[in-house]
């Protein structure tokens, strides 16, 4: 059913009791061109592209819980592309611009607001640093604006500007930037792709795969029997060591936990997507006027879908640095998604050694603004096996070659920050 004024109002007749499901549970089949491992924005934005972009209609997403029960959502929902290095500009720019227009690709209402990403800085080194970025940005032609003090202070007044140890001083700000409904992203993307015929299977855990004679990957085993297909294509987040393990593949890759954190609904108090630039916190406000936070992962390996007190402590306090005000606001809830840490904190988007296999991984803290731009990519991969051009810095043979994509020098350790 598409969604129109119409088929509100006719629903509305009815008490909204005639509305179908958005997408098909669909069963396993035997066989298919392609098995996408993992139900979440990335493996569900690649199926919708291999349809629509490729033609590529016989495709699984198979997914071991629920579409959507791991990162996707669990996360604070932010979009940006306030990038600096070139092996990013291009890729997090289109993903920009597919974000702007992924309501009218989907036919689906995910929510998307641009109301603006904003990075405080707190000493002359780091405005000076925010400086370059800000002018490599609008080299490549995405927008960015350098805020003074009193700038930020008209538009954020609720700050604590006068902050004996971390006094702002003024910030980077991507208008463009915002926020999505990581739900409805999911959901979108997979009434798109079951739309164009593709399978998109639940409660299907990968055991194993299906080789030939050459060693090369035929299919997957799994919970509900194996599949086989000429393709197989994992975007499994946090647990892509454990998948690639069973293929014989160790990746450069370490699984941490990053906690977000909701509070009570309140009035409108934030209109932007804030970060504080001396310590790593970042707030917005959902529509539904809870404060959603988040900042450092847990430091240690973990596959757990929850963190550890002293992280919390570390969050809240710099959010009691950044803005006091939030100290009366009582904390709802909280949970954890399994960050996949590469060691350049940069992604992977590759043929892996073993034929017949792809990797989606390691996107560390930035996964869920690259959902459309990740499954572009990863479906122009799989269809033509050559990398799509803004991901060609993706290479997992990037270590080995020296070309690490260092954009903030921070990955799964801490010596790296």
């Amino acid at each position: 059913m598409r969604y129109s004024f119409f088929s509100l109002a006719l629903n509305a007749l009815s008490g909204h009791r005639r509305w179908r499901p958005a997408w098909r549970d669909a069963a396993p089949r035997p066989d298919y061109d392609v098995v996408i491992i993992g139900g979440g924005g990335h493996g569900l934005a690649t199926a919708h592209y291999l349809a629509k972009n490729h033609g590529i209609t016989n495709v699984a997403v198979i997914e071991k819980g629920w579409i959507g029960s791991g990162n996707a959502g669990r996360n604070t929902t932010i979009i940006r592309s306030n990038y600096m290095l070139p092996g990013n500009f291009a890729f997090y720019e289109l993903s920009m611009k597919l974000w702007e227009g992924l309501e009218q690709d989907l036919g689906y209402n995910a929510m998307v607001s641009q109301r603006g990403v904003l990075n405080l800085f707190h000493s002359d080194a780091q405005r000076d640093a925010y400086i370059r970025r800000g002018n490599a940005m609008m080299l490549e032609g995405i927008d960015a604006e350098l805020l003074s003090l009193d700038d930020v202070r008209r538009e954020m007044p609720y700050l604590a500007f006068d902050d004996a140890r971390f006094p702002i001083k003024g910030g980077l700000m991507q208008r463009r930037g915002g926020t999505a409904r990581h739900d409805a992203v999911v959901w979108g993307y997979a009434r798109a792709a079951s739309e164009r015929g593709v399978d998109i299977v639940q409660n299907c855990a990968v055991t194993g795969f299906l080789r030939d004679a050459s060693g090369a990957v035929t299919g997957v085993e799994t919970s509900r029997g194996p599949i086989r297909a000429k393709k197989v294509a994992m975007a499994v987040a946090g647990n892509s060591s454990r998948v690639a393990e069973m293929a014989g593949l160790r990746l450069p890759i370490e699984s941490h936990v990053l906690q977000a954190f909701v509070s009570e609904a309140i009035k409108p108090m934030i209109d932007n997507v804030v970060t504080f630039g001396a310590g790593h916190f970042y707030i917005s406000q959902s529509d539904k006027g809870g404060l959603v936070f988040g900042g450092d992962i847990d430091g240690y390996n973990s596959y757990a879908q929850r963190g550890n007190l002293p992280t919390v402590e570390d969050v809240c306090e710099g959010g009691m640095a950044l803005m006091p005000g939030i100290g009366r606001v009582r904390m709802l809830r909280s949970w954890g998604g399994i960050m996949d840490m590469t060691m350049d904190g940069s992604p992977i988007i590759d043929k892996a050694p073993v034929e017949g296999l792809y990797i989606n991984a390691g996107w560390c803290y930035g996964g869920f603004k690259a959902t459309p731009a990740s499954g572009h990519a990863f479906a122009h991969l799989i269809a033509t096996d050559r990398p799509e051009p803004t991901a060609s810095a993706y290479r997992l043979d990037r270590f080995r070659r020296g070309h690490a994509i260092d954009e903030k020098g921070q990955g799964a350790q801490a010596n790296l920050h």
